[in-house]
């Protein structure tokens, strides 16, 4: 079978292996890391416009309909090939559906909530701490699902730009035409976003229970 096959190419050659797996992670993990810091704190502060919670929506969803291998491509003339241009493409990714799923948990707080921790003295910092945040939570999480699981996929792609990663061997197999090669980068990639699908959604159930 070529799923078996797959996984014997895997047990003989664990250092290649490993070594694409340890990179595919660090590229997922550091774009993440990146696109919440710029995503969060941006989605907070236009939330609280109406103006600029649209235009935020609008060119949030208008990013989201450009193709991830577009995105890489676009990058490669610009910032060159290695694991920074993708890591850069892949936040280009991340950060549309964190930024859409910030300002949509922000601005879906019921103002009465608000205007009544104003009235009883609350600043805007405590507000942002105690209320506005905790109610935005399970919002921001499934932007983070959704950004995970397109972060995983298209970090596959990054091994066009020179990003290394599983993708490498998704390219190896499609250019040898070797189906198990193909599915040692396939495979994990697939159970990295179900766990990913999987571990955040329980995590949304769970804080949206408990709000």
């Amino acid at each position: 079978m070529i799923v078996i096959e797959a996984f014997q190419w895997i047990a003989e050659n664990q250092s290649a292996f490993f070594s694409a797996f340890d990179r595919h992670l660090l590229m997922c993990f550091i774009s993440l890391g990146i696109a919440l810091v710029i995503a969060l704190p941006l989605g907070f502060k236009v939330a609280r416009s109406p103006r600029a919670a649209f235009a935020a929506i609008n060119i949030a969803g208008g990013l989201r309909t450009i193709p991830s291998l577009a995105i890489l491509a676009a990058a490669m003339p610009i910032l060159g090939i290695g694991l920074w241009p993708s890591v850069i493409a892949l936040i280009v990714l991340a950060v549309p559906p964190l930024l859409l799923n910030t300002v949509i948990g922000i601005r879906e707080i019921d103002t009465s909530v608000l205007d009544a921790a104003t009235g009883m003295g609350m600043g805007k910092r405590d507000i942002l701490w105690q209320i506005e945040l905790p109610l935005a939570v399970p919002s921001i999480i499934a932007g983070i699902r959704t950004s995970a699981i397109q972060v995983i996929g298209g970090a596959a792609l990054a091994s066009f730009i020179g990003g290394g990663g599983l993708g490498d061997f998704i390219n190896a197999g499609i250019a040898l035409m070797n189906m198990p090669r193909l599915l040692v980068g396939a495979l994990p990639i697939a159970m990295l976003a179900i766990f990913a699908e999987i571990f955040f959604g329980w995590l949304e159930r769970r804080l949206t229970n408990r709000r």
